[in-house]
């Protein structure tokens, strides 16, 4: 394959709003050993591409700092985690029976090479992502996918999103016929935790709101309840016995008052704060039920199995050239979509 030497691209230069999103035209990386360069077909957005343009995470002791996802952003950046495409070039010592190969880019960077190896950093934020027409990763972070019957589309909406759901679900320890609470079920993560959770066997109530419930039904909860209409009281009427597991990408009041809820010895699970970060809950409701509260990020490889066989189908909103990457990011925050919204950067 005949590489040329330059490539279109999107990338920050700062933080800010979407004017921080800027085209460029940038020349084509160079795998370096161990690597392999990946021509994209498809780059899912997720959450994380906004906070990361706005450096929303804060730091440690300064939750107000301009900051990526670990720390400040080594501009420029571009943005873009979840990467689907064809390996064009191998570095040194990666093997040429990778050439061609359809490809999902395991997006994380661990710190560890073990199998519970904890995420540390993130492609698009700690290292330049998928809003470009080829990206370099390392080689054992390709998965193929050749075989797979999923799209382009649908295999680049898996490593956050399911690969975050399913990080969740592990960490939780998710058991067939637990009742799981999940929150924001319409969103990329939501939907994948409300479709993982059935597969497992749980009782899955979902939060969402009313113009939503019947595509959330339809990826597997048996209770939708609307986020709009008194809550508490409506999640208490959906499970009078107790929640098991709740698997939470809202947090804010929603933890606060949802923890009561809580069955003995179950677990409420956090990877996200869409609904606010601070704030405060009663810790008696932890120690005297044994309730754990539990941080998860992201957990990928078993995840890819489900994805050669076709055991998961993500939805896909919406798609937009690489051009337009500015206004993707504007639908994603918008918050009216259900799935996930493609950039293709190659057309």
């Amino acid at each position: 394959m005949t590489l040329p030497d330059t490539m279109r691209a999107v990338r920050i230069t700062r933080h800010g709003g979407p004017e921080a999103l800027e085209p460029a035209q940038l020349p084509v990386p160079v795998p370096q050993k161990g690597e392999a360069l990946v021509q994209v077909t498809a780059v899912a957005l997720n959450n994380t591409d906004l906070w990361t343009r706005e450096g929303a995470y804060g730091r440690p002791g300064n939750p107000h700092a301009l900051s990526g996802w670990r720390g400040p952003i080594d501009f420029p950046r571009i943005q873009g985690a979840d990467v689907a495409g064809r390996v064009a070039a191998v570095g040194p010592g990666t093997p040429e029976t990778l050439l061609g190969r359809r490809v999902v880019i395991d997006p994380a960077i661990y710190d560890s090479t073990a199998p519970d190896a904890h995420p540390i950093g993130l492609m698009g934020s700690e290292r330049d992502g998928g809003y470009a027409e080829y990206v370099t990763a390392p080689a054992h972070h390709l998965h193929d996918m050749t075989g797979s019957p999923l799209t382009d589309d649908q295999l680049a909406a898996l490593p956050t999103a399911y690969g975050t759901a399913l990080g969740m679900i592990e960490r939780g320890r998710l058991r067939e016929g637990d009742t799981a609470l999940v929150t924001g079920a319409s969103g990329g993560v939501g939907i994948a935790l409300t479709q993982l959770a059935h597969a497992r066997g749980a009782h899955v109530i979902a939060v969402s709101s009313g113009p939503k419930t019947d595509a959330v039904r339809a990826a597997g909860a048996h209770q939708v309840v609307d986020r709009t209409q008194n809550l508490p009281d409506r999640l208490r009427a959906a499970a009078p016995d107790g929640i098991d597991i709740a698997l939470d990408v809202v947090a804010g009041d929603l933890l606060t008052d949802g923890l009561p809820l809580l069955r003995e010895g179950a677990r409420w699970i956090v990877a996200g704060a869409l609904g606010g970060y601070d704030l405060t809950f009663d810790v008696r409701r932890l120690y005297l039920h044994n309730i754990q509260l539990i941080g998860s990020s992201m957990h990928t490889p078993t995840l890819m199995n489900l994805a050669r066989q076709g055991d998961i189908r993500p939805p896909i909103a919406a798609t937009f050239p690489l051009e337009e990457a500015a206004r993707a990011q504007e639908e994603l925050a918008r918050r009216n979509h259900i799935g996930k919204i493609v950039l293709h950067p190659n057309p």
